[in-house]
């Protein structure tokens, strides 16, 4: 080291390792022209890997999986997850039949959601942010 000069040693984790190590591949195969989209979140420590045929539609449907599977992880352990878990449900619903009609059950269900969704509400309203 000459003087004057310091070193700063950035220290890699495994997961960011595995990133960089996966970054290399994709970008070797974009050089064949197979596009692959990476999506890192590496404080969350999470990447999406998203295939050229991706649609808006496909990633939504991916996206509220993740979120339902906060709401039945947390399921009456959170004065919230009603109204996550019902949200979601509507949300599911709606991305089935994104390209075509609802059906009478669907829109049945729907609208079962939706007085759930009053009645978490309500809960929250009488007593907000308690589990009992």
């Amino acid at each position: 080291m000459h003087a004057g000069r310091t070193s700063a040693v950035v220290l890699m984790s495994g997961f960011d390792n595995f990133y960089s190590e996966l970054d290399t591949l994709v970008k070797s195969f974009k050089k064949n022209d197979v596009m692959i989209k990476l999506e890192p979140d590496l404080e969350s420590q999470i990447i999406r890997i998203f295939g050229e045929k991706i649609t808006a539609l496909g990633r939504a449907k991916t996206g509220l999986g993740d979120v339902s599977e906060l709401s039945f992880a947390t399921a009456e352990h959170h004065p919230y997850w009603a109204l996550l878990y019902h949200v979601c449900q509507i949300a599911r619903v709606t991305l089935e039949k994104w390209e075509s009609d609802f059906t009478k059950d669907d829109l049945n269900e729907i609208s079962w959601s939706i007085d759930e969704l009053k009645n978490s509400y309500q809960k929250i309203l009488e007593r907000p942010h308690n589990d009992h």
